[in-house]
């Protein structure tokens, strides 16, 4: 499991215009709002899940 300490820098970088609902939801509960838009979140194994599902709309950067 990730430890909370550690933070991610999230970038939402396709549209989610024709995704399933509980992709959209994920992004939503992420706070990213728009493409292009950052957010910085805790590693939290909730958080892991929701990165996880929507990988491949996200650039995902890891911070100290």
């Amino acid at each position: 499991m990730a430890k909370a300490d550690k933070k991610l820098r999230l970038t939402l970088v396709k549209s989610l215009i024709g995704r399933l609902q509980k992709h959209k939801d994920c992004v939503k509960g992420l706070g990213i709002r728009r493409i292009n838009h950052s957010v910085v979140i805790d590693a939290t194994p909730s958080n892991m899940g929701m990165v996880h599902k929507v990988s491949y709309m996200l650039k995902i950067e890891e911070m100290a």
